[in-house]
């Protein structure tokens, strides 16, 4: 989840909608790389999630961060609620998942170093408290009522709103993990061309990613419980919006579709204004009831823009929201993955070529079969398992002509970032496939197993 966001003026014009997503647009040698990944911490003794607050806990290992690594606090409320170094910020997501979301850097062998590096000081913090943490997609084990909801202002709107608009948005805040990637563009055609790959074969990267077999201590059917909980949450903001394929799509329409969606809040003075179900649009005619008589600022556009949750979507940059939370190596595979994509004009005119021939029943359908089947997932005569080949393929070659070295010049690309992608579509199995495996072999169906073998 975001954070507040800050800087620019009252919006005086309905062209400042636009402009302000079209200002981030950047020549290709100015783009970047932003990983975001979210994992769950929980007692090593007892095995249950940590709270916000005592001796294991999740204020504990955001002070030992503070304290021994230099990272500067965010408060809210005079509560620890996040940090910041360098560019990049940990925070906490509703139900006390630890989300590192990374500087924008140039190349992956960087944003996996950042990653290595996170990874690293939040395993010397938690050793020493009897604390470790899992990446995966769905807390496999523990239930709602577990779960702490942290003590941040966003997160009380939103838990109180959930239930009003989908069945299950409370566990989406609570029991889920994702790791995205955040990627520019250089034109409103450029982003017009990458969101509609983005969004069209975003399945596959769910596929590829699946990690949550398991929910309520049991397998649920599915290889991506946590792309199945998205389906449920909020229409009116989630899923993959049908105009992003039509003609004329670009920065405007985005910004009615960010009108038409539903407010959840306002931030001031350090606090968050219940605007729940209001509409930006009212706020742009000073008439929102949270605030009467007050119009919005940049920031506030940027706040709201940050409450859609399609499977991609665009601020000033564009954020893939595909994937699974999981283990260490594939958190670097991810941003492997897309930028190899769209980062290279032959790519991505190679995976638009892939889908450009789908209608929205296609696409719909994709999602949910990636959802259920992951790797063998078939909808019509398009097989999961292919799509996926061709396209770590693309990315492959994608990573290989932008031929960013690596290790002082040791490596000569990043296309070694895929080698987990390359195994799952040479074998047709993810985690989801061995964690039940495992479960069903030598756990005995004791799910408990699933944290001393694949924590951090």
């Amino acid at each position: 989840m975001s954070i507040p966001q800050s800087g620019g003026g009252k919006i005086t014009d309905h062209s400042q909608l636009a402009e302000y997503l079209e200002s981030g647009c950047k020549p290709k040698a100015d783009w970047r790389i932003g990983t975001e990944h979210e994992k769950f911490g929980y007692c090593e003794d007892s095995l249950k999630p940590l709270p916000y607050e005592g001796e294991r806990s999740i204020h504990a290992v955001l002070s030992g961060l503070r304290d021994r690594f230099g990272w500067s606090p965010v408060e809210e409320g005079g509560h620890l609620i996040g940090l910041t170094k360098d560019g990049a910020n940990v925070s906490l997501e509703p139900g006390g998942q630890l989300e590192l979301s990374g500087a924008p850097l140039e190349t992956i062998h960087q944003t996996c170093d950042e990653v290595n590096d996170h990874l690293r000081e939040v395993k010397s913090v938690a050793d020493e408290i009897g604390v470790r943490f899992i990446g995966l997609g769905a807390a496999p084990i523990w239930r709602h009522e577990d779960m702490p909801l942290m003590p941040k202002g966003r997160y009380k709107l939103m838990d109180a709103y959930m239930d009003k608009v989908g069945t299950m948005g409370k566990t989406m805040m609570r029991r889920t993990c994702t790791v995205q990637v955040n990627v520019d563009f250089a034109s409103e055609p450029d982003m017009v061309q990458k969101l509609r790959v983005a969004m069209a074969l975003q399945s596959v990267a769910t596929a590829l990613f699946a990690s949550s077999p398991f929910i309520d201590g049991a397998p649920n059917g599915h290889k991506s419980w946590r792309s199945r909980v998205w389906r449920d949450l909020d229409e009116s903001r989630t899923g993959i919006p049908a105009f992003v394929f039509e003609d004329g799509f670009g920065f405007e329409r985005w910004v009615q579709y960010a009108l038409d969606t539903p407010m959840y809040f306002v931030y001031r003075d350090g606090r968050y204004i219940d605007a729940l179900g209001q509409s930006f649009r009212d706020f742009l005619d000073g008439r929102l009831p949270a605030l009467p008589g007050e119009t919005p600022t940049l920031s506030d556009w940027a706040d709201h823009l940050t409450t859609l949750f399609p499977e991609a979507r665009i601020k000033k940059y564009m954020e893939m929201r595909g994937a699974d939370g999981g283990p260490w190596r594939r958190l670097c595979a991810l941003p492997a993955f897309w930028v190899g994509i769209l980062y290279d004009q032959t790519s991505l005119d190679a995976a638009w070529d892939l889908a450009k021939g789908w209608d929205q029943e296609t696409r719909l359908a994709l999602r949910v079969a990636a959802s259920v089947e992951g790797l063998q997932a078939k909808v019509g005569d398009i097989a999961m398992l292919d799509l996926a080949r061709e396209l770590v393929a693309i990315s492959d070659a994608g990573l290989r002509a932008r031929a960013m070295p690596g290790a002082g010049g040791l490596v000569p690309d990043e296309t070694h970032f895929l080698n987990a992608l390359k195994e799952s579509v040479e074998t047709g199995r993810t985690l989801s496939d061995e964690l039940l495996e495992e479960y069903h072999g030598p756990w005995g169906g004791d799910l408990t197993r699933i944290y001393g073998d694949h924590s951090y």
